[in-house]
């Protein structure tokens, strides 16, 4: 009965049958599910494929996937066979597998990563949500490094208590073996937490305080900024503080892999921003637009004091933003706080209100304002009218942030998926 279970979950996630017989004899010394997990069996279905690779996994709220991208990047351009598994898309080597989640289902990672073995990969790197490390769809495979960016509150309508969510990510560097790395930023009090009891080799990196690997912000500009790491200067194509210590964690990962830093450096200035983090737009008008995926609180306020830091004497912020429906509603009225803080005028707008009233979750956030707030407010439903309304709005020098979904194409609306790109309707907008 087990045995059909696996060769049915195989066939369900997209696997070719003709692998399946070939791989028979493998699943002739799996035992039974209940015994090891669905993801254990999984993977030694597949001959324990991220044991033939150096596989490093990246958690935290924030980070996580423009630290996995650009260590793809980064060793990629440094010559390697490389594999990602990402919220934006999976790679293998050049080839793009789309995808719908952070972290796959176990079947899917174990059958990517088998492929990845097959093309010659040397490395892989994947971003490990807390979802993802709950229901154990990691478990199984063997970790050459994990990385922790940073935890802030998120995703409460799934873990319920932050405690929870900081545990689920803690599970993570539990189950590393001492033959792995644990770097850690230790700029985030709770990096401690994370590496309580871990087996692994644990190193930090840090923009504030002594660590392993150290940097600081020399100069900002508009598109990039001059970083000083471990003593050494370096210009990048990023901007922000949040993205400083990313660079910092990929740096130190890429050490810890082996790589030595005349080696990195060169080619850390090389890398560019990932598809909508802080994704630039030019208007004709005059002023810029930027696509971000920033929609947690943390992130909001990351995003737009990096944003200040870059504005000019006379330039404004306009932000567009709005929450997921059917998610951690004690966050909306904190996000919608933020933004008006850190911004001039804001649109409260939808972002996939899901199976919510759109309405109702832009009341949920305007409860976190008071009457003065209120009067930079501005708030309409369609996202595409509200992000032409914030164009109108700005003018020369001026800076719109459209948060909260990034890189992605699609809205969830009363529960079906519409097409929909923040940057495709910049682009409209701009070209009439």
């Amino acid at each position: 009965m087990w045995r059909l279970f696996m060769v049915r979950d195989l066939n369900y996630e997209g696997e070719d049958p003709s692998l399946i017989s070939k791989d028979r004899r493998i699943l002739s010394q799996v035992v039974p599910l209940w015994r090891i997990g669905h993801s254990k069996a999984v993977a030694l279905w597949y001959g324990n494929p991220s044991r033939k690779l150096k596989l490093v996994g990246v958690t935290g709220t924030n980070g996580k996937t423009t630290t996995a991208t650009l260590l793809y990047e980064l060793f990629r351009k440094m010559g390697y066979r490389c594999g990602l598994l990402s919220t934006v898309c999976n790679y293998i080597n050049d080839e793009a597998i789309p995808t719908d989640h952070t972290t796959p289902k176990g079947t899917i990672i174990n059958h990517l990563l088998n492929k990845m073995v097959k093309e010659g990969c040397e490395y892989v790197f994947m971003e490990c949500s807390s979802h993802g490390l709950v229901q154990k769809r990691v478990s199984g495979l063997r970790f050459k490094g994990a990385i922790f960016t940073n935890l802030t509150r998120d995703h409460l309508d799934f873990h319920r208590t932050v405690e929870n969510y900081r545990n689920a990510k803690k599970s993570f560097f539990d189950q590393l073996s001492p033959q792995a790395f644990a770097l850690v930023n230790s700029d985030d009090e709770s990096s401690k937490v994370m590496v309580k009891d871990c087996k692994a080799t644990v190193k930090t990196y840090s923009l504030l305080s002594e660590a392993d690997f150290t940097g600081k912000i020399l100069e900002s500009r508009h598109d990039g900024m001059q970083m000083e790491i471990n003593g050494q200067k370096v210009d990048v194509n990023l901007i922000g503080r949040f993205n400083a210590s990313n660079l910092l964690a990929i740096y130190g990962a890429a050490v810890l892999l082996g790589k030595k830093p005349e080696d990195i450096l060169p080619v850390l200035h090389e890398l560019k921003s990932v598809k909508g983090r802080l994704e630039p737009v030019h208007s004709p008008k005059g002023f810029t637009a930027y696509v971000d995926y920033a929609h947690t609180p943390d992130a909001l306020k990351n995003v737009l004091t990096t944003i200040h830091e870059l504005l000019g004497e006379n330039g404004r912020i306009i932000t567009v933003c709005g929450a997921g429906g059917n998610r951690d509603k004690g966050k909306r009225p904190l996000m919608a706080q933020v933004v008006v803080q850190l911004s001039d005028y804001v649109v409260l707008t939808s972002d996939d209100p899901r199976n919510e009233d759109p309405q109702d979750i832009i009341n949920d956030m305007l409860a976190g304002l008071d009457k003065v707030q209120m009067e930079k407010v501005t708030s309409i439903i369609d996202r595409k009218e509200a992000i032409q309304k914030a164009c109108e709005m700005a003018r020369k020098g001026d800076v719109v942030l459209v948060a909260g979904k990034g890189h992605e194409k699609r809205q969830v609306i009363k529960g079906v998926e519409v097409y929909f790109s923040d940057m495709e309707v910049l682009g409209e907008i701009f070209s009439k």
